[in-house]
């Protein structure tokens, strides 16, 4: 079931797509819709809670409690560890939208504000901080946190249901095959959701830097070749290939970061990160549970309602990923790595490059806005032409995507093969290359179905069901915590008492 049935499913979904791709794309609308209308609430809730419940975590006892046995020491270096769980988690993601998101909030800010002023610039910037700051990592880090709890402290397999299975309720544990069937679903669905962006925005970069056209073909093509790179880079495992292609990304990204920081508005861009955090912690509850219930809006669910599906339907690949990378390390310091660190990274980049465009658009008159409403995809490059070394910038961001796109695909890849063969953290060569063709056909189906927005519908879709499982994953990594953690202080009791008799001795 793990393999057969999902693989199964996904096959039919990327037939059904290329061959009629209007009829799916109208049933993923109406399905959509159903679902911002009945459960948007509950991604607010559920997101929020996973925010409170890993900031506790990292301040209580059981932050001390150890991923592994208390002498085992980490696996990988503190910035390679970064660079793969970062790379992995949501680096297609801030290359496409670190212009594109600020520019078409902008445009069309949340309800209540007036397009085109200095409050939609200022809500542009809170947004995309909220958007891509502690609440995304603090669903990636309690999903990894608790695969890597029961992994590495109970010796279970590398499966969603290693969590579940610890629950005391007999249909819950029937169910595990289930919930890692619909882990795979959901992880094939986002992967391919920032895979099509990938390729859109690997398109308009070709065309900024060579003048190669945008179009269907051009971005199936890319699909097709970047596929072949992310699976052979996936059968070199994560030692070699995603780590070294991981690190050489962080290191072309933060490159790419410092020039514009430096070439572009600098003060503007302190100005801004410094006026965007202080909002954005004074408003985090209210944009956290916010929805329109007196509006005629679809606001919420084409933003914050569409990240939330997306961060849970990411959940379980970078979830097995970042567990997969984590050995040795403390609870404590794997959220502050996996939710403060990350966190405060992506806000550098949206007021480095969404700072950098707002000041262009509102001081300079360089039409990026018009851009966006054109082409989400070309924003970053309108910027980049504006700017001195603007050609050369878009030539180093189009191979900072395709790079993206492909530590995104190996590392997909590994995580699917282990999910679909029972846990195995070194999947054959065979499983590997299923999954690349599975997840590169997801991708062109859906471009083909709609672009952007069939890939927004299919990830809203497929992540509504694993977010119920989230809930049981906190559940029983909750009860485990406290298990062990009294475990360990009755380990200390007896330490003591011990050292108190030889002394008396």
């Amino acid at each position: 079931m793990q393999l057969i049935f999902p693989a199964g499913l996904i096959f039919i979904v990327v037939l059904w797509g290329i061959l009629s791709p209007a009829s799916m794309a109208a049933v993923f609308d109406t399905v959509l819709a159903a679902s911002i209308r009945n459960f948007g609430w509950l991604y607010l809730w559920i997101v929020l809670g996973l925010v409170l419940f890993a900031l506790f975590l990292a301040m209580s006892r059981y932050g001390n409690l150890k991923l592994g046995s208390e002498d085992e020491e980490p696996e990988f270096s503190v910035a390679s560890w970064f660079a793969m769980l970062f790379a992995a988690g949501m680096g297609i993601g801030l290359v496409f939208w670190g212009v594109a998101e600020p520019l078409s909030h902008y445009n069309a800010p949340p309800p209540g504000i007036a397009p085109g002023t200095p409050e939609a610039a200022n809500a542009a910037m809170r947004y995309a901080f909220f958007h891509w700051g502690l609440h995304p990592w603090a669903v990636y880090s309690i999903v990894a946190l608790a695969i890597a709890f029961f992994q590495y402290r109970r010796q279970s397999q590398a499966l969603i249901s290693s969590a579940t299975s610890a629950l005391p309720w007999a249909a819950v544990r029937r169910l595990s095959g289930l919930f890692n069937a619909l882990a795979v679903i959901a992880t094939a669905f986002g992967v391919a959701a920032s895979l099509g962006m990938g390729a859109l925005q690997i398109n308009s970069g070709l065309k900024a830097v060579f003048g190669l056209p945008v179009s269907n073909v051009a971005q199936v093509a890319i699909i097709i070749v970047t596929a072949v790179i992310f699976i052979t880079s996936a059968t070199t495992g994560v030692d070699k290939g995603i780590k070294y292609l991981s690190n050489f990304n962080m290191v072309v990204a933060a490159l790419l970061m410092l020039a514009v920081f430096l070439l572009g508005p600098t003060i503007a861009i302190i100005d801004t990160l410094t006026n965007t955090l202080g909002s954005y912690l004074s408003e985090i509850v209210r944009m956290s549970l916010r929805a329109t219930p007196f509006r005629d809006s679809n606001w919420v669910g084409d933003w914050t309602i569409f990240y939330w599906a997306w961060w849970i339907s990411w959940s379980p690949f970078v979830g097995l990923f970042i567990a997969r990378v984590s050995r040795g390390r403390t609870v404590r310091e794997f959220i502050v790595g996996t939710v403060l660190a990350p966190s405060l990274a992506a806000f550098l980049w949206f007021s480095v490059f969404g700072g950098t465009a707002l000041t262009m658009e509102i001081w300079q008159h360089v039409p990026i806005a018009a851009a966006v409403k054109a082409d989400v995809s070309t924003a970053l490059f309108t910027m980049f032409d504006a700017m001195p070394l603007g050609g050369l910038m878009s030539g180093v961001a189009t191979l900072l995507v395709l790079i993206f796109f492909v530590t995104s695909g190996d590392s997909a890849v590994l995580v699917l093969g282990m999910m679909s063969t029972g846990g195995n953290p070194e999947p054959s060569a065979r499983v590997k290359i299923i999954w690349g063709v599975l997840v590169s056909g997801i991708a062109i189906s859906l471009l083909l179905a709609g672009g952007i927005k069939a890939v927004q519908t299919a990830t809203i879709v497929f992540a509504l069901p694993f977010a119920l499982v989230i809930i049981l994953m906190v559940i029983a990594l909750w009860r485990a915590l406290r298990e062990d953690q009294k475990e360990e202080e009755r380990r200390e009791r007896e330490l003591r008492r011990r050292m108190r008799n030889i002394v008396a001795k």
